[in-house]
């Protein structure tokens, strides 16, 4: 039986009320630590509050109110600041990713019918690019701004005081590349965040002692909710990363006790501790003691044993790091078990841009390293149109369910029908409640027989062998079996290779690692979903900001050498 419990939260009527009630509970305790003139500068609960009061009351007085707003720039507090101020009372947050181009923003303003963009100085040059009609505030006017609207605050002006907050109207939006360079805007108001945030904290615990280091992309949902909203919510501090080539300088300053990342961070932190492990010829030393406190029954007694035992390992995260969520993609559950291993629980979740963004998470209490989580306290979550495999479309229903698709009322009734969200992901559910993802609807390969063959299930697979860097799975039809081959298109780890086999490896070698790759996932799958044969790929996969593989035209590009390989 499932045994676990659900953490006391409140659920706030909009984000304005929670980040006053924030400022109130916690004062002077600091929120956010940015690096400035190459130490942390602190910001406190009640100096943010302030600060966002007179900026949303300096852009009220520029005729903002009630417009759609462009926000883009650096995890930073700057742009919290902006955030905050324009989603509660201004008018529409529109979160832009700054690493898109030029004419893309500009899409966006148009698109939008954005009446303003705060940016970040880095983006002036692209900024030029958005038609003149809308108005551009850098960031660095921002410290004028809030003076002005303290001015105008201490001279009777409520403007934004007590602008009033519908908490089920669009408040922000947000446009997703997919991985199909299709791009969608996601309408969300201050009840879907508000929801997510109460239900996520029911789930993994959350309090005014954690320090969370921001590294994924804030305007990004997952990281926007849970890495910074959250933390204004429960009273924790935000430690802004200066980049992924900072972490480890920035987890010695900062000693943060969690961090939200994708897989690809938690496996190449998992390879870096291990190589590091080797390179001490500790290897032997660190398996028996993780044998010996994984013999402890209760859970937060192993977890307390492994940071002592283990203090070097938990030094080089800043000696408090305790727990790390991963989101976007599977991870394999070897990484997760090996990181509680060491002493650092790791869990994943399951969320969507459309569900602001959570709809799974695996709770701390009761987890599955498999799974991608369980549906949160709240909303529900099912498996519709299940075929013979057990698997099927995973739809959801909750609060933070999305208003719809900006301006694409059809394209919203196909996603969200008698009050459910129908995702396109496919899986199914298992007796205890935790979902496993499989694949995407629209990936899906039907052979001739019937049978569904998910190309993401044998990439994952592929990606937990040695020299394989990166893969996509696709069919193609042979006109000689009139059914399809399962095809790896794969990016070789070159830089793995060379290390095992040095710089004067031959093809031959790489062809029969290659093979052995494939071998090894061919023996871990049904007959069916065999892979028939590969096709090198030299230059890494096109990917959206999100860092997933966009699978457009990918197929078309090794179809040739698709070809020449089988003889048709």
């Amino acid at each position: 039986m499932a045994n676990y419990q659900n953490y006391p939260t409140i659920v706030y009527e909009n984000l304005k009320e929670m980040y006053h009630a924030s400022a109130e509970a916690y004062g002077e305790k600091t929120l956010f630590m940015q690096k400035e003139e190459g130490v942390y500068r602190e910001y406190s609960f009640r100096q943010y509050a302030e600060e966002v009061d007179a900026l949303g009351t300096a852009l009220c007085a520029r005729g903002l109110m009630g417009k759609r707003i462009l926000v883009s720039g650096e995890n930073g507090y700057d742009w919290v600041r902006a955030y905050m101020a324009v989603i509660c009372g201004v008018g529409v947050v529109v979160p832009v990713d700054k690493e898109i181009p030029a004419e893309e923003i500009a899409n966006i303003a148009n698109e939008s019918e954005a009446a303003a963009i705060l940016y970040s100085d880095k983006l002036a040059e692209k900024v030029e690019a958005i038609p003149s009609s809308v108005e551009r505030i850098c960031f660095t006017e921002l410290p004028a701004l809030i003076e002005d609207g303290r001015a105008r605050i201490a001279a009777g002006d409520r403007t934004f005081l007590d602008a009033k907050i519908d908490a089920h109207a669009m408040s922000a939006l947000l446009f997703t590349s997919g991985t199909t360079g299709v791009s969608k805007g996601v309408m969300l108001s201050h009840r879907n965040i508000c929801f997510n945030l109460s239900e996520m904290c029911q789930m993994v615990y959350i309090d005014d002692k954690d320090v969370f280091l921001s590294v994924l992309p804030i305007h990004h949902a997952y990281e926007c909710t849970c890495g910074f909203l959250c933390q204004v919510y429960r009273g924790s501090t935000v430690a802004f990363s200066e980049g992924l080539r900072h972490i480890t300088r920035n987890m010695q300053e900062v000693h943060p006790t969690m961090i939200l990342c994708v897989p690809l961070l938690l496996e190449t932190m998992y390879r870096k501790v291990w190589a590091n492990i080797r390179k001490q010829g500790m290897e032997k030393k660190v398996k028996l003691a993780i044998k010996v406190t994984n013999a402890i029954p209760n859970e937060a007694l192993r977890l307390s044993a492994k940071k002592k035992v283990f203090a070097q390992i938990h030094k080089s995260f800043g000696g408090n790091l305790r727990i790390m969520i991963s989101g976007g993609a599977a991870v394999d559950p070897k990484i997760m078990k090996g990181l509680r291993d060491l002493g650092i629980a790791t869990y994943q979740g399951y969320g969507l841009t459309e569900c602001a963004p959570l709809a799974a998470l695996n709770r701390d209490t009761f987890y599955n390293d498999g799974s991608a989580g369980m549906a949160t306290p709240n909303a529900l979550l099912d498996v519709y149109d299940v075929q013979g495999d057990g698997t099927g479309e995973i739809r959801y229903k909750g609060d933070n369910i999305m208003l719809g698709y900006y301006k694409q009322p059809e394209m919203t009734a196909e996603v969200i029908r008698d009050g459910w969200f129908y995702t396109g992901d496919l899986g199914y559910l298992d007796k205890n409640g935790f979902l496993f993802i499989t694949g995407r609807k629209k990936n899906v390969i039907v052979t001739s027989n019937g049978k569904n063959i998910f190309p993401e299930e044998l990439e994952t697979y592929l990606g937990r062998t040695p020299y394989v860097a990166e893969s996509v799975v696709v069919g193609y039809m042979n006109p000689k079996k009139k059914d399809y081959d399962i095809v790896a298109i794969i990016r070789p780890d070159l830089d793995r290779f060379t290390e095992d086999y040095g710089t004067r490896y031959t093809q031959d070698q790489l062809e029969t690692e290659m093979k052995k790759a494939i071998s090894e996932v061919n023996g871990i799958v049904q007959s069916y979903k065999r892979i028939e044969t590969y096709v090198l790929r030299e230059e890494e996969f096109p990917k959206n900001t999100s860092r997933k593989i966009k699978r457009a035209g990918i197929a078309d590009s090794a179809f040739e050498a698709y070809r020449k390989k089988v003889g048709i």
